[in-house]
């Protein structure tokens, strides 16, 4: 039995952010009902590439585990259709621009079932946002999140992923098991809502929590840490390395192995606030060191001793890694093989039952 078994969810949702908390849902057992626009469905189906044979990566990539049904939501045949399967349904899910499911008669007040648990996404809230178009590099760009990434404060630099869709996705399936939970102990359905912006201020915690608490503004480092040192990029002979050294024992014993003992007691790096103030003076000279060997023999050496640090690995090295670890990040249905749900959970563990759907389907 799985997690969510007899759960049913009507999603009317697209893109990235909510596909992914309803792809993360059906992977724990609900029934999940894909409602796509006839003849074109979700929009990501066109974005490639790459593509699996004739398929956009990117659609696949959040949508195994899901039926889907063509809808037009526009016609009053179509709108009936739709309520006819919310009326099935236990959860709704849905991220069209704030008033669009109301205009349709399909928003939460509309709907009127007390049971009914119902999942809004918008970018900037329903209020005074409602008109801003919520894409991911938008809000990394006004939610502060590129004044923090990049070498300088010039150089702003977005995330390699839409991180804050897959946070606000992630943050949607807590809310969404939570009413459940609430719904299991009285019957009572409630309006969950999540918006992009606050959820990315949410996720930036500590550089969040710098300014919400001491005013502290925060600017970009580059690959550096503001509060940790050694906490950064590193070259080698070959490739790149990361040190992440978090507490002075381990910096001592970097430093015994770089065969510079002497910089354990010296007092600009005796501690960490030491050395995060001269931290350009202890790059230099760790730099010096760490160029003598390859990135894999300082793994090796100083991964045993406890020394946070590794390679900078391409994806296909990432997940090589995760392998050798016994990790199993790949999940195969069909003829596709998918990145695994991360989720382990010892008596009810995830599902992969259906291949993300095609459009006729």
């Amino acid at each position: 039995m799985s997690s969510l078994e007899g759960v049913v969810i009507a999603d009317f949702s697209r893109v990235l952010a909510a596909p992914y908390a309803t792809m993360m849902l059906g992977d724990l057992g609900a029934e999940v009902i894909k409602v796509e626009q006839p003849g074109r469905g979700d929009e990501t189906r066109t974005w490639g590439p790459p593509h699996h044979e004739d398929e956009a990566t990117y659609f696949l990539s959040v949508n195994r585990n899901k039926t889907s049904v063509q809808i037009d939501l526009s016609t009053r045949a179509g709108r009936e259709q739709a309520r006819e399967l919310i009326a099935r349904a236990d959860v709704v899910v849905e991220n069209f621009k704030p008033g669009t499911m109301k205009k349709f008669g399909l928003d939460y007040e509309s709907l009127g079932r007390d049971d009914l648990v119902y999942c809004s996404i918008s970018g900037f809230g329903s209020g005074k946002g409602a008109d801003l178009p919520g894409y991911d590099l938008l809000v990394q760009a006004v939610g502060g999140l590129m004044s923090v990434t990049g070498p300088g404060p010039y150089e702003p630099v977005k995330t390699g992923v839409a991180l804050v869709d897959v946070l606000t996705g992630l943050h949607a399936c807590v809310g969404i098991l939570a009413a459940l939970r609430h719904r299991e102990a009285t019957g009572q359905g409630q309006l969950v809502e999540l918006d992009l912006l606050t959820v990315l201020l949410s996720s930036m915690v500590n550089q969040s929590a710098g300014f919400t608490l001491a005013g502290a503004i925060p600017k970009p480092m580059g690959n550096r840490h503001p509060s940790i040192a050694p906490y950064e990029v590193f070259p080698t002979v070959d490739q790149p390395i990361v040190l992440a050294v978090g507490n002075d024992r381990q910096f001592r014993r970097l430093c015994s192995v770089l065969d510079v003992p002497e910089l354990a007691t010296d007092p600009r790096f005796a501690t960490n606030s030491d050395r995060v103030q001269h931290v350009d003076e202890l790059f230099e000279i760790l730099s010096a060191r760490l160029k003598a060997r390859p990135a894999q023999h300082w793994f090796e050496t100083l991964t045993p001793l406890g020394v946070p640090c590794g390679p900078v690995n391409d994806v296909a090295r990432a997940f090589a890694l995760a392998e050798s670890l016994d990790l199993k990040p790949t999940a195969t249905i069909d003829d596709m093989t998918l990145v695994a749900n991360p989720i382990r959970l010892s008596r009810t563990p995830v599902t992969y039952r259906l291949r993300p759907p095609k459009l006729e389907q």
